[in-house]
């Protein structure tokens, strides 16, 4: 199946995770792409919207390519193929500290005049347009582990089954909708898939606004 674009990729999560409508979840997007999808979810589950900051560590000659990731904290996943693919220790330490300068100044522009919404003993559900290799799911979860949710939820749209494996020690549950066996990029099982920018990403927490209580 391929989604005609993020908006029907959130309709279709937002039927799956029903069950959590009307227990004030907190919906926590990847930014950029899974703003505009957690948005519409916290809409149709009546929840609060914010973003969890993690960065993918690049591969050194293909930066699509994740060989890692980072969290907020200074926390980093390291992929166990990520030496073979060029990361080394010196690499690896300038590029986290390159994704945690990335994360500092996106934490600024995006919520500048509240704190990060408190997880604590929250159903809290992480949603990104999809999975590759899974590098900052992990590393968003397990961020999010440390600050005590009632319930962790990983959601998203599509992944490949051993990424989906990889991610489920991290999760109380994980909410996929499709687990295609060939998988290059999240991009190919969107019609419609362009790039969300900072300046959307912005005005969508801005009208969230502050937590509801």
């Amino acid at each position: 199946m391929v989604f005609a674009n993020r908006h029907h990729a959130a309709e279709r999560l937002a039927s799956a995770l029903a069950a959590y409508k009307g227990q004030h979840p907190l919906i926590l997007a990847i930014p950029r792409g899974a703003v505009p999808m957690g948005q519409q979810l916290a809409k149709a589950l009546d929840g609060d919207l914010d973003v969890v900051l993690v960065r993918k560590l690049r591969a050194p000659f293909n930066p699509e390519f994740a060989i890692g990731s980072i969290d907020e904290s200074g926390w980093s996943y390291i992929a166990d193929y990520a030496e073979s693919a060029g990361g080394t220790p010196t690499y690896l330490a300038q590029e986290k500290q390159t994704q945690l300068d990335t994360i500092r100044k996106r934490r600024a522009q995006y919520t500048p005049l509240r704190p990060p919404i408190d997880p604590a003993g929250r159903v809290v559900i992480v949603v990104d347009d999809g999975l590759a290799t899974g590098a900052t799911m992990i590393s968003a979860l397990h961020a999010l582990r440390a600050k005590n949710p009632a319930r962790l939820i990983c959601a998203v749209p599509v992944a490949p089954p051993d990424t989906l494996e990889k991610i489920r020690g991290y999760a109380d549950e994980v909410v996929c909708l499709q687990t295609p066996l060939f998988f290059q990029a999240v991009g190919q099982f969107y019609a419609d898939f362009p790039q969300v920018d900072d300046a959307e990403v912005i005005a969508i927490l801005r009208e969230a606004g502050q937590p509801s209580s």
